[in-house]
């Protein structure tokens, strides 16, 4: 089977659980490889074996860590490269960095760009895949269609379609959550690679790190419960009624651009079209109106949960389910049904 190569940063040597989803996908459509970067990279290969892993390609290169994106581009490019016309599609997170990898790469290989996927799945068979060279293809395959096909959330989330790469291979950045990963164990042929970096990849240099307080509770793009809070929650002081249902759910705290330019709460917690998409399992917003700028950031989740005290409020038009009334009562009996369930 030809091999969907999963790209992973493995930091602090630990495989995120967006790397086990893409995994999981890319068993669909081949054979999966996985090209791991951090110093660290080769105490992520348990997790990622117990995912299906055939082939790992460690990256423990500092430069890749050094420098802004392109050592990483240059990179995968050269493993992209080496294992030519046996490559199916190579698979990314849709995070900030992610999604400018993926634009870059594909760029770099004559090839196309699907940004913020839903979903992938096998298209026709015996489309073309491969890195191959601008207009060429294999002697004697016709073109049949696209081995690999995406779905996208597009225009704010209003639509749904279904993507293609029709030249060269598929570079595809899936949102996280967009599947629940599976553990298939494998043995992975693990080695690790030597890249060459041009002068150009070495231009933009990290002068500094600063590593956030954790708040114990999940990224909020990576998690699989979302619970957010808007302008009706009335100040600051009320995101701790917020937290609080957050750390019972095991979940991450959200915020409208509302309460945000308030603020009430970080920046780096907004969701919505000048903040950061997210895509969970749950999606519950209390006090928010559901402006399409906020749908634009979470319309994607698997359910949706609201609570407002206006019955005409936006956010009711896509909820799976809604409450009308007060979140200052509704929050507080959901957190005491939540502790007494519990026992």
């Amino acid at each position: 089977m030809p091999q969907v190569l999963v790209v992973v940063d493995a930091v602090d040597g630990s495989a995120p659980k967006p790397a086990l989803e893409l995994l999981t996908l890319a068993r669909r459509i081949g054979s999966p490889s996985v090209v791991v970067f951090g110093p660290d990279a080769e105490r992520a290969v348990e997790t990622l074996a117990c995912h299906g892993a055939e082939h790992v390609y460690l990256l423990k290169d500092h430069r890749m860590l050094d420098y802004l994106v392109v050592p990483k581009v240059e990179a995968l490019e050269q493993v992209t490269r080496q294992i030519g016309a046996d490559l199916a599609a190579v698979l990314l997170t849709a995070s900030p960095e992610g999604k400018e990898i993926g634009a870059r790469l594909a760029l770099r290989l004559d090839s196309g760009f699907i940004s913020d996927a839903v979903d992938v799945n096998p298209g026709v068979s015996g489309g073309f895949g491969g890195v191959v060279p601008p207009g060429a293809s294999r002697a004697g395959e016709p073109d049949s269609g696209p081995a690999v096909v995406a779905t996208q959330s597009a225009f704010a989330a209003s639509f749904t379609v279904t993507s293609a790469v029709t030249a060269g291979v598929p570079v595809i950045a899936v949102k996280p959550n967009a599947t629940t990963p599976v553990a298939e164990p494998a043995r992975p042929a693990v080695r690790e690679v030597e890249v060459e970096l041009s002068q150009a990849a070495t231009a933009a240099t990290i002068t500094a790190r600063e590593v956030l307080q954790s708040s114990g509770r999940p990224e909020l793009i990576d998690a699989s419960i979302v619970v957010s809070g808007g302008r009706g929650l009335g100040g600051a002081e009320h995101f701790a009624l917020m937290e609080r249902l957050a750390d019972l759910l095991g979940a991450a705290v959200g915020a409208s651009r509302a309460a945000v330019d308030a603020g009430w709460y970080p920046h780096s917690n907004q969701v919505g079209q000048t903040g950061k998409t997210v895509s969970p399992q749950l999606y519950l917003a209390a006090g928010i109106s559901g402006a399409i700028q906020h749908r634009a950031g979470m319309q994607t989740s698997k359910v949706i949960a609201a609570v407002n005290k206006d019955p005409e409020a936006p956010i009711f038009e896509l909820a799976d389910f809604g409450v009308v009334g007060d979140l200052h009562q509704v929050v507080p009996a959901l957190i005491d049904e939540i502790i007494s369930r519990r026992g």
